[in-house]
Formats: structure tokens, sequence, C-alpha cells
């Protein structure tokens, strides 16, 4: 393998997930809003992410398995094709129990189609660039999250629900497209013939780690934009399209930057980032301008968590388990979200937003300590 970075299997992944991500930020923040449309209480509204997470939490282990069998392109392939008939299908839905019905099946296709995009990159990028590749590579999904809730909210409110969601049927139906033009699967002999089991141990702390970090980040993408829309601010999705600018800015300066001989040894440090934002969203006064310094923070924090937790599964899994670890790593990823949409929704919906914004800063809060044994734990060990 060479040290080339930038190959055309890698700007392919790039666009593949820049679209996922642009689509997929487009329902998260609307669906909330067109619960509310139905009749559904604030805190009500919050449960459609955790009905979808419940879906990809659950999901999680079994496709990224399954991915490492059949394949990682066809997995992707499958998973944007099945997309394109949730899609229709939410754009017909009139009432609220069928919209929390579907969300679940959402949640376990999703899974299946972003546990299978880290994985294959791990076979892209050049083992002396990893961290680097990483930040790079994670340019792609803020990219998709700085245009798609603004794009999707604007839809929604000037088109409706049902316009918005029959644009992301296209959507999908390239990514379908795209994914044919990744790296073919190995030969079926090579693929992964391990048994169905659990992810190595060291995935599980990692997950630890996105797990506290995720229940903020679920209530953030359930109601930041309904606090903006409910106190009239100029620009309803400025917290989450400027944590996607934060995280884009984060992650070029390290790539430009470099991460050392241990990246790792950081993850400390973007945890307290990544709470000085919500202490931000929480406490310091004003409103668009709050939203904006606050998704920034964060962002640039969140970016490096997700970025370095990614490179170290590259650094301990073996490239035919690297599925099943991705996979473990949605599932807790994705149980953080639904948990801090709901029981933080319930905050929120009771105290206020402020409240909700500030449990979620406790939840962050404990990801640092985690991440401090972590890093000492692997300046002990020897790289694989």
């Amino acid at each position: 393998m060479t040290d080339r970075l930038w190959s055309r299997p890698f700007l392919l992944l790039w666009a593949f997930t820049f679209l996922t991500f642009f689509a997929a930020f487009q329902l998260f923040p609307t669906g909330p809003l067109r619960l509310v449309q139905l009749g559904a209480t604030k805190a009500e509204s919050g449960r459609f992410l955790t009905a979808f997470t419940v879906g990809s939490a659950l999901g999680a282990f079994a496709p990224g398995q399954i991915a490492d069998r059949i394949g990682l392109r066809r997995m992707m392939g499958l998973t944007a094709a099945l997309f394109t008939l949730i899609m229709a299908a939410y754009a017909f839905i009139h009432v609220r129990w069928m919209l929390f019905a579907l969300a679940p099946v959402h949640g376990a296709v999703w899974s299946g189609l972003v546990t299978s995009q880290p994985a294959m990159l791990g076979a892209i990028i050049p083992e002396g660039r990893r961290a680097e590749g990483m930040s790079w590579y994670g340019l792609a999904s803020p990219g998709g999250v700085i245009f798609g809730p603004t794009f999707g909210i604007l839809v929604f409110r000037l088109a409706g629900w049902k316009t918005m969601c029959l644009l992301l049927v296209p959507c999908f139906a390239i990514l379908a497209w795209l994914s044919r033009q990744l790296p073919p699967d190995p030969p079926r002999h090579v693929r992964s013939k391990h048994p169905l089991r659990l992810p190595e141990r060291e995935v599980f702390t990692l997950s630890a780690i996105l797990f506290f970090i995720a229940l903020s980040y679920g209530t953030l993408t359930s109601y930041s934009a309904q606090e903006a829309l409910g106190e009239g601010f100029a620009w309803p999705a400025a917290f989450l399209s400027c944590l996607a600018i934060g995280m884009v800015g984060m992650r070029a300066f390290m790539g430009l930057r470099g991460f050392g001989r241990r990246p790792i040894r950081l993850l400390p440090a973007m945890a307290l980032v990544t709470a000085a934002g919500l202490a931000i969203l929480a406490f310091a006064p004003g409103g668009t301008a709050r939203h904006i310094a606050g998704g920034l923070v964060y962002g640039a924090g969140y970016s490096m968590i997700y970025t370095l937790l990614n490179a170290e599964v590259l650094e301990v899994v073996a490239p035919d388990r690297r599925g099943a670890a991705f996979g473990a790593f949605m599932s807790a990823f994705d149980t953080g979200i639904g948990l801090g949409s709901f029981a933080f929704g319930l905050i929120i919906g009771r105290m206020g937003f402020r409240w909700g914004w500030g449990a979620g800063l406790a939840a962050a809060l404990i990801a640092v300590p985690v991440g401090m044994r972590l890093a000492q734990r692997r300046r002990q060990a020897p790289s694989l």
C-alpha cells in the first residue's frame, strides 16, 4: 500500500458520506417539527429520535457483522436503496403513531449504511496516515450537516413535510448508484469467517466514551431548532450548522497540523472542549449568537472525539472484524442519542431548554476521566 491519501476511492467515499449526512440531517431536525404539527407535545416530539435510535442501536451489531460477510460495498448499496422506499413512506404519513412505527425501521437501515463507511475506510487509508485520513474524511459528514438542516427546515417551512421527504428519494437513489463506483468487495473466501460474537474489549471502552457524548448530541439534534424557532431566532438552524462548521474547522486544522505518534492522548482535552460548547449553550446570554458560539465550540470538540475513537478502532481491531467494531460504536452512539433525546427532552419539557443543555454538559464531563484512563492505558501499551 502506498502513502497516497487523496486517491479516487478516498474521494468517492468522501462524496458518499457527504451526501448521506446532507440527506439525513434534513429529516432529523424536521421530524420533531412534523410531530408538533400532528399534535405532539414538546417532550413527545423528541421521541422521534428515540424511536429512530431504538432501531439503529439494537440493529447496529448485526449489520456490521453481516457487512463483514457479504461485503461493505454491497451493504452500502442495499441500505441506500432501502432508504428511497423509507423516504417515500414518510412523505405519506399523516398520523403520529405511524411516524413512530417507521422510525425504528429507518434506524436499523441507517445503522447498516453508516457502519459500513468507516469500516471501508480502513482498507483505503494508508496505515501510517490513519488519524490524518480520518480527520480529512471527517469533513464529509459535517459538510453535509452544514447544509442539510438549513435546507431541510427551509423546504419544510416553504413547501411542507411531504415535499421535503420526496426530495430525499432521489438523494438516496444517487447514493445507491454511487456505491457501485466504490472499490469492489474482496472475494468471498477472504471475507470474515469469524462466528457472530461480541466485539473486542477495547471497543467497549471506546464505545462508552461515545455514549456519554451522544447523550448531549441527541438532545441538541432534537431540540436546538425548536428553541430557535420558539424564541424567534433569525437563523433556526444556527446551532446544527455551526456545529458542523466547527467540526470542519477543527478537522481541517488537525489534518494540516498532524496528530503526532499517539493521537489518542488528545481525547480528554477534546472532551473538555465539547463540554465548553454545552456550557455556552446552557449559561451564556443571548439567542442566535449563543447558538452560533455554542455550536462552533461543541462541534470542534465533538469532531475530534469521533475522529480519535475511529482511528483507535483501526489500530486495535483486525480488518475482518471492523464492521462488527463500528457496529458496536453505532449501537453505543445511537443508544446515547435516543436516551438523551428522551430523558433530557423530559427535562426540557418541564424546566426549559437551558436545563436540558445543562444535563448534556454533565454527561459530557463524565467522558473526560474515561478518556484520561484510555489515553494512559494506550501510552503503556505498544501499538498493534
